[in-house]
């Protein structure tokens, strides 16, 4: 489980810094559904999506930063399901969308139910 939880954090850490690099070079404009994001909290979104990335990684160097993992996920869990809001409350909503931002929320949860509950980082006893 904690190869698992490991290779999922690595995986959307991978993706959160690649979002984050999209949402600077990209306009809340260019998805319709996400245009009510003010542009200052779009910009807040990009620093947020970057420290959540590190901070997915910052446990592979030191152990007693584990805690961070699943902090992070949250954050990033919360960010898709704001989203889902937004596209929810626009004229059109686009379902792909929806059902991208759903799953990633998905594994963000799993994410943080794992490094909080199932295999905690900082977590020095035998397997369970």
């Amino acid at each position: 489980m904690n190869l698992v939880l490991w290779i999922l954090q690595v995986l959307l850490a991978l993706h959160t810094v690649t979002g984050a690099v999209w949402k600077f070079s990209n306009s809340e404009q260019v998805v319709p559904a996400l245009s009510a994001i003010p542009h200052g909290l779009w910009l807040a979104l990009i620093g947020a999506e970057f420290l959540c990335g590190v901070a997915l990684l910052l446990p592979a160097a030191r152990k007693s930063l584990g805690r961070l993992a699943p902090i992070a996920a949250v954050c990033i869990a919360t960010e898709m399901l704001l989203f889902c809001g937004v596209s929810l409350a626009s004229p059109a909503p686009n379902s792909g969308e929806l059902i991208y931002w759903v799953v990633v929320a998905g594994f963000c949860a799993f994410l943080a139910y794992g490094r909080f509950v199932l295999r905690p980082i900082a977590d020095t006893g035998t397997s369970r």
